[in-house]
């Protein structure tokens, strides 16, 4: 009976495959290789079509998982090289169209981007300076490099006006990192914290025990009371180690990193959270952004946006992106940060930094951290 009952839902899995286009057979390719077998065979098929395909692979982009748009890149770039060999027409303009549709998901516009820099290089020099200001954040990232590379020879007038306006439109560290830079040299200092929008000012409480890795799931005592009550500064809980009480934390780095060295000392196996009030001045869906190496968990006003139970697996600006509903007025934001065993020199950082912005990474400017 149940070898039947499996044959039967392969038949059928097989027929749900065999009934759909080789498009939408591409986009519904999920992670770790869940229907490569059939995407195999329809990348073929797909890629055979030619530059007819391309607009409706382009709209595809971004309906899938991001494997599947891994596939739809490598078919849409293989269509373009062989009609370029072929010397045959591509829709430049209706691709110029889709990029410069901002109500186009980002997925669409990135490779239309990319296909117009292959298909057209010119046309794309032209438009790329009115992608400045684009709620794309990695389509922003040509123009402002021209701006950059225009301010390096001007006069110093002239530099600072051009560095001025690509911080204004900046989103990237690397980027940002260098005209800041530049903006000091001519007499300009710029907050780097409060340009990115990242919380520095936070209480902080610990250490409770994460022996054995176990404190990502235990559920100390600020967690619970977090999660059902307004957050009280003046808390205290009591552990078999005595008494702990919320601490105010002050981040001076120019990042937003939360160290929990610094109030706790170079402790191992150890949990620790953090809690911040930033306000908002309307309800909005934003992003917080999150950098950490440690264990971690984030929740707003209550609710768990995402956790991740891995360590030292390396560090960067904007490493985690989540959604969040922000409330008009006060959101409570909590973190819990976990160190482990590791004695490694490498392993001893124990921090997170954490940013609230918009889907191009534009700080919300009305999002200070006020740590009440």
């Amino acid at each position: 009976m149940k070898a039947s009952l499996l044959v039967l839902l392969a038949s059928s899995a097989v027929s749900l495959w065999a009934a759909e286009s080789p498009l939408q057979v591409l986009t519904r390719i999920g992670p770790e290789g869940r229907g490569n077998e059939a995407a195999q065979t329809a990348w073929k098929e797909v890629v055979a079509q030619g530059p007819s395909i391309l607009l409706p692979l382009l709209e595809a982009a971004g309906t899938g998982s991001p494997v599947a748009d891994n596939w739809l890149r490598l078919a849409a770039d293989t269509i373009l090289d062989r009609a370029q060999r072929a010397k045959q027409p591509l829709p430049t303009k209706e691709i110029e169209h889709l990029l410069l549709d901002p109500t186009r998901p980002a997925p669409t516009r990135q490779l239309a981007f990319d296909l117009l820099q292959k298909a057209d290089p010119k046309r794309l020099d032209e438009i790329e300076p009115s992608l400045l200001n684009d709620p794309v954040q990695e389509l922003r990232r040509g123009a402002v490099q021209r701006l950059i590379t225009a301010a390096a020879t001007a006069s110093a007038d002239d530099s600072k006006a051009l560095y001025l306006k690509a911080l204004d439109a900046v989103r990237d560290e690397d980027q940002t990192k260098r005209v800041s830079e530049q903006l000091e040299k001519l007499g300009t200092k710029v907050d780097l914290a409060k340009h990115f929008g990242f919380l520095t000012r936070w209480h902080v409480v610990g250490p409770f025990d994460n022996t054995e890795r176990r404190g990502f799931d235990t559920v100390f005592a600020p967690e619970s009371e977090l999660l059902t009550s307004p957050f009280n500064p003046a808390a205290t809980y009591q552990t078999a180690q005595g008494s702990l009480a919320w601490k105010p934390l002050q981040s001076d780095d120019p990042f937003g990193k939360v160290d929990f060295n610094k109030p706790f000392g170079m402790l191992k196996d150890s949990t620790a959270y953090a809690a911040t009030t930033f306000d908002s001045d309307t309800a909005r869906e934003a992003e917080l952004r999150l950098g950490c190496k440690n264990a971690w968990k984030v929740w707003l006003n209550g609710k768990l946006l995402f956790a991740r139970d891995e360590y030292h697996r390396g560090q960067r600006m904007d490493q985690y992106k989540l959604k969040a509903a922000l409330l008009k007025g006060p959101n409570l934001l909590v973190v819990k940060c976990c160190q482990n065993e590791q004695k490694e020199t490498w392993t001893v950082e124990w921090d997170f930094q954490l940013r609230v912005c918009d889907s191009a990474g534009t700080a919300l400017p009305q999002a200070t951290s006020a740590a009440r």
